[in-house]
């Protein structure tokens, strides 16, 4: 959940960082007095997210800038769409507009690859999810996004499930000389009934060891398609079945083909590009 609270903490550090003792250009050549209106442009199309982020990043700079979105979270809009339109003290409005650009930008841009992959997969049940490959402090922004473009959210951080992989089991089969069927049944006994339970394999054969234990979420990884067809079929609906690795949109539709209830992507998030949007001003009178 991007909360208001979320938004101010992110977009105040941003502007500290961008404007640390002022805009020194726009305080020497901008008049005190001189008002603007700018208009959020798009110059390629795609889907939008970001808006309060982006007003946010306005606001903050200066409450008497008035932000007037034309378009929600989520909507598709074409290159040259006014997607807002944002007028204050125009001092104010170059102060703001690059750190509201880059999370609009941003936050867009994954949106908009998101609701790609989601299109590749409209045909099947499967959902599209990302991963804690996020940018360190902007998860909530990035998450967002992902939720804006008709994907889904994996656990948020460390805290919020058990989410057994291939090192932890590892380690935890060595210490403890017992079967991973053992120390997964001792773990879901420990937790609460709340609490999920996700264990990834990369091989046919941990499979059936693994569901044995009774886990909610068994995740594929990096299988080939013939592979996840397979472990579909052993699974047999005992457990949500997640794809993970190599998962791009090339291959997504395939991947969801397969039956598998769950893709999960780091790309929507690490290997995203910022959409083209400009903040085209346009001085008025003060």
């Amino acid at each position: 959940m991007l909360t208001r609270q979320t938004i101010h903490d992110v977009v105040r550090a941003a502007l500290a960082e961008d404007a640390p003792w002022g805009d020194l250009t726009s305080e020497l050549l901008i008049p005190e007095t001189a008002y603007a209106t700018a208009r959020l442009s798009a110059r390629e199309p795609g889907t939008f997210s970001g808006g309060a982020v982006f007003a946010a990043a306005m606001t903050l700079t200066d409450p008497a800038i008035d932000v007037e979105l034309a378009v929600a979270d989520g909507d598709t809009f074409e290159a040259g769409d006014t997607l807002a339109t944002v007028s204050g003290p125009a001092r104010s409005v170059l102060q703001g507009e690059r750190v509201a650009l880059n999370f609009v930008q941003r936050m867009s841009g994954i949106t908009t690859l998101t609701a790609s992959f989601v299109a590749e997969v409209a045909h099947t049940s499967a959902r599209i999810v990302d991963t804690r490959k996020t940018t360190p402090g902007l998860r909530a922004f990035e998450r967002h996004a992902v939720r804006s473009g008709g994907g889904h959210n994996h656990r948020y951080s460390l805290s919020d499930a058990v989410m057994a992989k291939d090192n932890h089991l590892a380690i935890l089969t060595a210490q403890s000389g017992v079967s991973v069927t053992d120390a997964l049944r001792r773990v879901r006994a420990e937790l609460s009934h709340t609490t999920h339970l996700e264990v990834e394999v990369d091989r046919i054969d941990q499979i059936e060891p693994v569901l044995a234990a009774g886990v909610d979420t068994i995740m594929l990884d990096n299988f080939t398609l013939d592979e996840l067809r397979e472990g579909v079929a052993i699974v047999g609906g005992r457990a949500i079945v997640e794809a993970s690795g190599n998962v791009s949109l090339a291959t997504v539709r395939d991947i969801a083909e397969t039956g598998v209830d769950v893709i999960s992507s780091g790309a929507l998030t690490h290997s995203v590009r910022s959409l083209d949007l400009g903040l085209d001003v346009v001085l008025e009178n003060a």
